[in-house]
């Protein structure tokens, strides 16, 4: 009865034992085994429970390694990355090499230095449109000034006489051409010239040609030869009359046009500006102008230019072109006019008494008056006309100017040297009273005085 009872336990213990282990491997070993039975089942047992720890170790580790940072993970796939993407490029490389060895060079298109695409021509192209309508704006200016002073400039040909020919060397009678232009002045045209245009030709051999082709003659000509001034009376219908402008205005750098027919290529215009003022002891030919004050201009002006008109861009006259500088005989680019302003003063008087009345104010001037002299004067620089004599009876012995005065202004006008003064005591109306600075005893006095008649003093 204890040997079933025995066995019972056993059975029962097994059966505990498989309920209670997870492995079903020994465990139908009862617990009234042997003792080597025993211990083969204990270290099954060990083994198994050994089996399943790792098992959890290597769960455990792979969690672990999830865990870790991302830059320890990436690091090793970057590196590999890299690794390959070198070799690609290796590869690439070799094979481009290898292709440029085989495959033979084309050759490329050869262009001339400074050539350009067709796109870009077509770029160029439109720049170039872009920027001439500026320049065609300020164009379009000296082209209405061509065109409004155009039909007011004449061609004129004179025949001199051989009396006058006698006087420039010539035994014979020549043929002189020039240029004009009309004005119009107290309700009447003339045509202002030079006077070396003309000369003394008589009014019937002087052909004045005018813009729509007409071909008229003067009625009156009226001249003074000590400025190479000249007016024509002219009467014809639809004259076109040019507007004067104010030459007092001009400035050095004022762009101007110059009108006329050189070389008789009729309304000829050329372009430039006021490169001087007040040019004055000019040496012009075997003409002999003693009252000079030019307006320098770099316009081209040839023979055949003088009597012309110098325009401002308002088509206004500001000058009579008159003479250039030139070795050659054309234009080298100096050209002299005389300003309106005094050109016309003169005209007014030929009109109105058929002659010109120079004031006079008699005194001797120092040519070589210079620096050092106005310094020892007391003057700041050289300015002013110094006087070294004084005319008996004259204007200015009656004003009691001294021997020694410098001359600072005429009416206001500052005196450049004794040329300009001249200039502006000749284009004064005779008896007119007028106001001088003169610098005496180191200081500025002004002095009235009247001015005479030149013609009465014998000069």
């Amino acid at each position: 009865m204890s040997q079933g009872g025995g066995m019972r336990e056993e059975r029962r213990g097994k059966r505990e034992e498989r309920a209670s282990s997870p492995l079903k491997k020994g465990a139908t070993a009862g617990l009234s085994s042997s003792a080597g039975r025993n211990t083969r089942e204990n270290t099954a047992g060990q083994a198994s429970s050994g089996a399943r720890e790792e098992r959890r170790g290597k769960r455990d580790e792979r969690r672990g390694r999830g865990s870790a940072p991302l830059h320890s993970s990436l690091f090793p796939l970057l590196s590999s990355l890299f690794l390959f993407a070198l070799l690609c490029g290796l590869c690439f490389a070799y094979t481009s090499a290898a292709r440029a060895q085989t495959t033979p060079t084309q050759p490329t298109t050869f262009q001339y230095p400074g050539a350009v695409s067709p796109a870009e021509r077509a770029e160029l192209r439109r720049q170039l449109q872009r920027h001439a309508k500026v320049i065609e704006a300020q164009s379009a200016v000296l082209k209405v000034v061509a065109k409004l002073v155009g039909p007011s400039v004449v061609h004129i040909e004179a025949d001199i006489p051989p009396a006058a020919g006698m006087r420039y060397g010539r035994g014979q009678a020549i043929e002189e051409a020039g240029s004009g232009v009309i004005v119009e002045l107290k309700d009447r045209h003339y045509v202002l010239t030079n006077r070396h245009v003309i000369r003394n030709a008589a009014p019937a051999a002087i052909r004045i040609n005018l813009g729509d082709g007409r071909r008229i003659h003067p009625t009156k000509v009226l001249s003074d030869p000590d400025s190479d001034v000249a007016v024509l009376a002219v009467e014809a219908p639809d004259l076109v009359a040019a507007p004067l402008g104010n030459s007092d205005r001009v400035e050095i750098g004022d762009f101007v046009l110059a009108v006329g027919s050189p070389f008789g290529l009729s309304r000829s215009v050329t372009f430039g500006i006021i490169s001087a003022k007040g040019r004055r002891d000019l040496r012009l030919g075997n003409t002999e102008v003693r009252f000079q004050d030019f307006l320098q201009t770099d316009a081209a002006i040839n023979p055949g230019n003088s009597g012309g008109p110098l325009v401002n861009l308002r088509g206004e006259i500001i000058g009579i072109n008159t003479a250039i500088a030139s070795n050659s005989g054309g234009n080298e680019g100096i050209g002299f006019s005389i300003p309106i302003n005094m050109f016309i003063k003169i005209v007014r008087q030929l009109i109105d008494t058929g002659k010109v009345t120079r004031a006079f104010l008699g005194v001797n001037l120092n040519s070589k008056f210079g620096p050092a002299m106005a310094a020892e004067l007391g003057l700041p620089r050289l300015l002013g006309a110094h006087i070294t004599g004084i005319t008996p009876n004259s204007p200015a012995e009656a004003a009691k100017l001294q021997i020694g005065d410098v001359i600072l202004k005429f009416t206001q006008t500052p005196v450049e040297d004794d040329a300009h003064l001249v200039n502006l005591v000749g284009l004064t109306e005779v008896g007119r009273k007028v106001t001088l600075v003169i610098f005496r005893d180191r200081r500025p006095i002004a002095v009235t005085v009247v001015v005479g008649d030149r013609s009465k003093f014998g000069q």
